[in-house]
């Protein structure tokens, strides 16, 4: 006669003690959990960020550099300075930008002068100012952007 064992009785495998790894950990203390919950915050946002910028993308507008003469002429000396403000009116930064200017009298240049502004970020204004040995009020002044670039 055959004997079946009962399934109700545990095993002696069931039975043997947990390992060591198994052990229960002690529960974590208040700046373990204070750490965790600013780490997890800040990963929360950063991913939030991500996600907002991945879904809907700015686009900025490309660089608008205007220049125009900011004050009136000034003398030191016999030296004559006419002060300019750059701008760039668009989104993106615009670098290397090249300001030109020209002293014209009778129809004719007398005296040009070229600056150069590194970079200007978006909204950012630069201002400077060329020096002429002749008086400006004799002729006309023309001021314009040469060039820049985009990074």
């Amino acid at each position: 006669m055959t004997h079946l064992q009962d399934s109700t009785k545990p095993d002696a495998a069931d039975q043997a003690p947990p390992a060591a790894d198994s052990q229960q950990r002690p529960p974590r203390s208040l700046p373990e959990k204070i750490t965790f919950a600013a780490a997890s915050t800040i990963l929360a946002i950063v991913a939030g960020l991500v996600g907002a910028v991945w879904i809907n993308p700015q686009t900025q507008t490309p660089p608008d550099v205007v220049l125009r003469q900011s004050a009136a002429t000034r003398t030191v000396g016999d030296r004559f300075y006419v002060p300019f403000e750059v701008k760039n009116q668009g989104g993106e930064t615009a670098e290397s930008v090249q300001v030109l200017a020209e002293l014209e009298v009778q129809g004719k240049v007398v005296e040009s002068g070229e600056q150069q502004v590194d970079f200007l970020s978006g909204g950012e204004t630069e201002s400077g100012a060329f020096v002429f040995t002749q008086n400006p009020q004799q002729g006309q002044v023309v001021l314009r952007v040469g060039s820049y670039k985009s990074p």
